[in-house]
């Protein structure tokens, strides 16, 4: 079995398409660390603890919370391909609760 890749336009991480066939208009995607766990924007207010700080080294993934695909940004904006790098569990667990407090929040 190959590697499932996304549909990306140009190099731009806004625009994937996972291969469940989410995008950022339709559930929303969310920026991640490379546990796939989504990261606080730090804006102005603390970190929630089920979410995780953002990365010093500036190593952000992006998290489909439809499926649990997880992308790495710097292959898109390097290669201007989306390959899916791993997955979570969206359903129960950390990550659920994590994707939970970012709807919240953005909301």
């Amino acid at each position: 079995m190959g590697t499932e890749t996304a549909v990306v336009i140009g190099h731009d991480v806004t625009t994937i398409t996972c291969v469940c066939g989410n995008t950022v208009s339709q559930d929303g995607l969310i920026q991640a660390n490379s546990q796939g766990v989504p990261v606080h924007n730090g804006e102005g207010t603390p970190v929630p603890p089920e979410l995780a700080a953002w990365p010093e080294d500036e190593d952000l993934y992006t998290l489909c919370p439809a499926c649990g695909r997880v992308y790495r940004d710097s292959v898109i904006e390097e290669t201007g391909t989306a390959p899916v790098a791993f997955r979570v569990d969206v359903a129960a667990g950390p990550i659920a609760d994590a994707i939970r407090v970012h709807w919240n929040l953005s909301s």
